[in-house]
């Protein structure tokens, strides 16, 4: 992935993931707030139906008093103290002093707890009142319980006065309905609803397994219950158990709308999509336009850098801002500056050390065969005068000497002649496998005469390409590795020569010719290819630089491997293909 695609990537991600990041935030904190206002809220009222309770009940008490006070409950009293009582006469009592207590349940109750008069049930006259268990005794304040009728039971707040008269006694019995004007009562804030479960009566199928649960766990429970098929139209929903003596009476629910939480939290998430997408374009166009700032600059260096080590020294990149990518434009162009000057004294130098390294290895060969035949001439003179009958003699072994070391200046001055012509090479395309194997036929009888004696190894890749090189110039520097590999190995040895098919090198061939000799240290290997530089006590050190010229000048490569005593391999790598350069004579 290049440079600009990973950075617009980074704009773009971070722009999002900080969006994303802020909108989750934003959406868990509203969340967050909405449930502990909506929980303080719920408890309120919870609290506030508790409190309204207790006030309503001291109210019920006051006025069971009042009616258990009145002339006419005293009168039924004085007459259950009879010892026949009839209490047919009283038969509709109840229902007017309901009516003027303002109760909704009133029943007047023999010391056995039978009804003599009965305000909402007249007919039950005769009954046993059910509102306590058996065998309980009435509470002195007010108290939840179910109060059955007709066509089921209502929950309400009630209250038990006891009127003696002598030795009798009657029970009076009221209470006030708890129902939904009741709970109306509570003034509930807008989007709270109150709603009375009574467990005796069919339960709405919203709230059916909340109040199931707290019929379960006879503690207060908090459910999200969908209020219709609306998406929005959700309630938070806490359920309170309304218990006596650890019965189940009913269940206050208390639901709180979750419609403007949602509908916000919908709204947060198109606010948080709508910047997410900004966010994205944004960044898009930001990083688009740091890049054209960023990497244009740099793909432009990355092409300087390219072109200077291709060769091209002379090149330079447009300096277009002045801020540190045009600093490190101006730097480029200085560097290749420098390059081109330190190139130029470079070459100068070599040139002069070239020079002078070939006067000082030209002097030293010719030194050699010179200082015998200055002793051949002198000895020829000194024959001449001192002995002239020996002098023809003499002159016929001078004469020898003197023409086989004028043969030795020959063939010095034909190696020099040699390395300094080096013709250009002639490009074709040369089958590597067949040009190895040609240089092994040459050296196939001196390697079997060698002794101790040297065996060979020739392993050819079948699938080596074609390489674009100079036959003979080509033959020339294997048969220099080959002679150099030979060299190293007097005591006998191994000598190897592979070739491989290359992927780099536009397809070219590696030629390795390995020996088993006494191997290289590693300062003699990145000094063996100077020209004079030699690890033998004979030759002219020209031989390998001879073949980095070859491989050079067919825009190949050269190095060795080598490890001290365990021999060394010489490596080849040549292009397939290459276009031939014109040839010319430069400066010397």
């Amino acid at each position: 992935m290049r440079f600009r695609t990973r950075l617009l990537l980074i704009f773009a991600l971070t722009t999002s993931g900080v969006v994303a990041l802020v909108t989750g935030a934003v959406s868990v904190l509203t969340r967050r707030a909405f449930d502990r206002i909506d929980n303080d809220r719920r408890a309120a009222l919870l609290a506030q139906f508790q409190q309204r309770l207790a006030d309503q009940g001291e109210e019920v008490a006051r006025r069971v008093e009042r009616v258990a006070a009145s002339r006419e409950i005293l009168r039924i009293a004085i007459d259950a103290s009879q010892r026949s009582p009839d209490f047919s006469t009283y038969f509709g009592e109840a229902q007017a002093q309901a009516e003027a207590a303002s109760l909704d349940y009133l029943d007047i109750l023999r010391d056995n707890r039978t009804i003599i008069s009965s305000a909402h049930w007249p007919a039950r006259f005769n009954y046993a009142n059910d509102w306590l268990a058996a065998g309980e005794t009435p509470p002195a304040g007010a108290f939840l319980t179910r109060v059955p009728r007709r066509d089921g039971a209502d929950l309400a707040l009630v209250a038990f006065r006891t009127v003696k008269a002598g030795d009798a006694a009657i029970l009076v019995a009221g209470g006030k309905r708890v129902d939904e004007a009741f709970l109306e009562s509570l003034g509930a804030a807008p989007g709270i609803h109150a709603i009375l479960v009574n467990v005796d009566a069919p339960v709405d199928t919203r709230l059916k397994d909340l109040v199931s649960r707290v019929e379960s766990s006879h503690h207060t429970e908090n459910a999200v219950v969908p209020w219709s098929s609306a998406p929005l139209d959700r309630y938070a929903v806490a359920a309170m158990p309304l218990e006596r003596a650890g019965h189940l009476l009913g269940v206050l629910a208390v639901a709180t709308s979750l419609a403007e939480e949602l509908a916000l939290e919908r709204w947060i998430l198109w606010v948080g999509v709508i910047a997410g997408v900004s966010g994205i374009i944004l960044g898009v166009l930001t990083g688009w336009w740091v890049t054209e700032r960023v990497t244009r600059p740099v793909e432009e260096l990355a092409r300087g850098a390219r072109a200077v080590a291709s060769g091209d020294w002379e090149t330079h990149v447009a300096e277009t801002s002045r801020d540190e990518i045009g600093e490190l434009a101006r730097a480029f162009n200085r560097m290749t500056e420098q390059l081109i000057e330190q190139r130029e004294r470079a070459i100068q130098a070599e040139r002069v050390a070239a020079w002078r390294e070939l006067a000082r290895r030209l002097a030293h060969e010719l030194k050699n065969p010179l200082f015998p035949l200055q002793i051949t001439v002198e000895n020829l003179r000194r024959a001449r005068e001192q002995t002239p009958g020996e002098f023809d003699e003499v002159f016929r072994e001078s004469t020898d000497m003197l023409l086989g070391e004028l043969g030795k200046l020959r063939a010095i001055i034909g190696r020099f002649s040699d390395f300094a012509k080096m013709p250009q090479p002639e490009l074709q395309q040369v089958d590597a496998n067949a040009c190895v194997a040609e240089v092994m036929r040459l050296f196939d009888a001196q390697i079997r005469e060698h002794q101790p004696p040297i065996t060979t190894e020739l392993d050819l890749d079948k699938s080596a390409p074609r390489v674009s090189a100079d036959p003979e110039q080509l033959g020339r520097a294997l048969r220099n590795l080959v002679l150099n590999a030979m060299d190293a190995m007097p005591q006998g040895g191994r000598l190897s020569v592979r070739t491989r098919a290359l992927d780099s090198l536009g397809g070219g061939a590696r030629i390795e010719v390995s020996d088993t000799g006494q191997g290289l240290t590693a300062e003699e290997c990145s000094r063996l290819f100077t020209p004079y530089y030699t690890t033998k006590q004979h030759g002219t050190g020209l031989g390998l630089a001879i073949v980095q010229s070859v491989v050079s000048d067919h825009k190949g490569r050269i190095w060795v491997e080598s490890t001290l005593t365990e021999g060394a391999t010489f490596i080849i790598e040549l292009p397939a293909n290459q276009k031939p350069e014109c040839s010319g004579m430069g400066p010397a």
